[in-house]
């Protein structure tokens, strides 16, 4: 047999199997859902021109946590919100649902080969050495660190505010933010300074300025549309796409991860020498990294484009999620003003005790028992999840269990929801943290004290436990939760005690206008005005400390 009848052969073997999958495989056509807009784009405009999470809430209302959405060309996909569901997906089934392939080069584009990006084995090897510099006592080393940088920014307030002819200024906080915890996670994370605090027009605040919404904020239908039909372009071309895409977005990214590779070398070699020279290093997180990194086997080592590749994640992450989640805090407590004075109290109080105690300062112990504090800073992640989707396929048929069961259109009811291998799963974030089977009725309503009872657990049912923050799926939940949430808690509410310890928060007209833009993460932005990034304006007086 020659070579062009073996290929011909083979070709129509290919095509059989295709055939063969097509009418062979679990189908989920009974499974109810909404509409499509249009087969070429399915449900996914929806999801991703409209404000985050809106489209979910109503599917949810109509359909029940888990649904049948149509992506790009009519493929069938699951939108799930269900407890149970998600942790099947999550705990028990571990790397049996990784993230879409198409999503992973997003992940690659930014940060590299880094956790964001790992799959199976890869992830496993790289979250084993970072573990130990994302522990409890690490994190809590850092305390006094987030203190400082909170500080200068009240520092810089209120030089803005002793210049003014008013006793307030409006303010966009979230530009004061995302320098504050740039500083914040250079020092914390790196032990280095970008001075972002001092110098709002240096190169990292520059690049990172307004980088998510330009890059995917409001996206085209056409892009909509050519992001819905990656995930059929195999891995290896849809890198090579990738690497050669050109527009002033992706320059941009481009621009941003060559600086800060070139940083990265510069601390790591730094830090590397400091170990290599017997020293104990700093506490610092790539400290601790480099250190955990030299102690393993040669075999699960980080390689250095790894070790580059997680600073580069733990900068963006960190400093995306914690920015806009304190941005939201800040606006939810604009809008209840009652809520932001009992918070008040709170810290007043506890800065009482500190003061009888004859220290000065906030410590780790101070912190834990302030639970409005928490109660707050748990609803705010609750109703606002700054990641209101995470994406997973399945690697094989499987049979997904449900806490809720689910009536199929043909009156079937399912405690399990059958998919194929390779189905698309969206798992909502936005819409499983205000689920009424998992929070009660008033799932939509801000209310911190529902965090106040049952040991601060603020689910009203037995639900199934998720989540590494009150069974919050705002840090993801199981093997690919959030390395780093302790670190966001703590600086969050850092943050948030001296930001309400000197100053009052409330509304204006612009803030009025905000809507939340899914970009990536959620970011704050106003009405018509998505092209100046994101924004939270808020009037801002020196609060009366008596």
């Amino acid at each position: 047999m020659d070579a062009s009848t073996t290929g011909c052969a083979a070709a129509g073997l290919a095509l059989l199997y295709v055939i063969y999958r097509r009418f062979t495989r679990i189908s989920i056509a009974d499974v109810p859902g909404p509409a499509p807009e249009s087969f070429l784009l399915g449900n996914l405009r929806e999801l991703f021109q409209e404000q985050a999470g809106e489209s979910d809430f109503l599917w949810q209302k109509e359909f029940g946590d888990c649904l049948r959405i149509k992506g790009a060309l009519g493929e069938d996909g699951l939108l799930i919100s269900d407890p149970k569901a998600i942790q099947y997906i999550f705990q028990t089934s571990g790397y049996n649902f990784p993230k879409w392939h198409e999503r992973r080069e997003f992940s690659r584009m930014f940060n590299g080969r880094s956790l964001t990006w790992a799959e199976g084995s890869t992830h496993k090897r790289q979250r084993k050495v970072m573990l130990p510099a994302f522990g409890a006592p690490e994190t809590k080393a850092l305390l006094p660190v987030f203190q400082s940088v909170a500080e200068q920014m009240t520092s810089k307030w209120k030089d803005i505010l002793d210049v003014s002819d008013s006793q307030s200024v409006e303010l966009n906080v979230t530009s004061y933010l995302t320098r504050a915890t740039l500083d914040a996670i250079g020092i914390g994370a790196f032990d280095y300074n970008f001075g972002a605090m001092e110098d709002g027009n240096n190169p990292v605040v520059r690049a990172y300025s307004n980088l998510l919404v330009d890059t995917f904020g409001r996206p085209s239908a056409l892009r909509i549309f050519a992001q819905g039909i990656m995930h059929h372009v195999p891995s290896p071309i849809l890198t090579k796409i990738f690497d050669n895409l050109n527009s002033p977005s992706v320059g941009r990214v481009r621009e941003m991860t060559r600086m800060l590779g070139k940083l990265g070398k510069q601390l790591v070699d730094e830090k590397s020498g400091a170990l290599s020279l017997g020293g104990k290093g700093s506490r610092d997180v790539m400290s601790l990294l480099v250190r955990a990194n030299v102690a393993e086997d040669d075999r699960v080592k980080l390689s250095e484009d790894e070790m580059l590749s997680q600073m580069r994640t733990i900068m963006f992450a960190g400093h995306e999620t914690i920015t806009n989640t304190m941005g939201f805090i800040l606006l939810e407590l604009a809008r209840h003003p009652e809520v932001q004075a009992r918070l008040r109290e709170e810290i007043r109080a506890t800065e009482a005790a500190v003061r009888a105690r004859g220290a000065s300062t906030f410590t780790n112990g101070d912190l834990e028992g302030m639970v409005y504090t928490v109660a707050v800073m748990k609803e705010v992640m609750r109703i606002h999840p700054v990641v209101p989707h995470l994406f997973r396929e399945s690697t094989r048929d499987d049979a997904v269990p449900l806490f809720k069961p689910i009536t199929t259109s043909s009156g079937k009811v399912l405690d399990e929801v059958p998919i194929p291998k390779g189905m698309k799963i969206i798992i909502s974030v936005a819409a499983y943290n205000r689920n009424k089977d998992v929070w009660g009725d008033d799932a939509h309503a801000f209310d911190p004290d529902r965090w106040l009872s049952n040991d601060g657990d603020g689910r009203k049912t037995k639900a199934p436990s998720l989540g590494v923050y009150g069974n919050l799926l705002t840090f993801a939940s199981g093997l690919r939760s959030c390395i780093g949430w302790r670190f966001a808690v703590m600086e969050v509410q850092a943050f948030l005690i001296e930001l309400i310890s000197n100053f009052e928060f409330s509304l204006t007209e612009n803030s009025k206008q905000l809507r939340r833009e899914s970009c990536g993460v959620m970011v704050s932005t106003v009405e018509g005005e998505v092209e100046k990034g994101g924004q939270v304006p808020l009037r801002i007086p020196v609060v009366d400390r008596d």
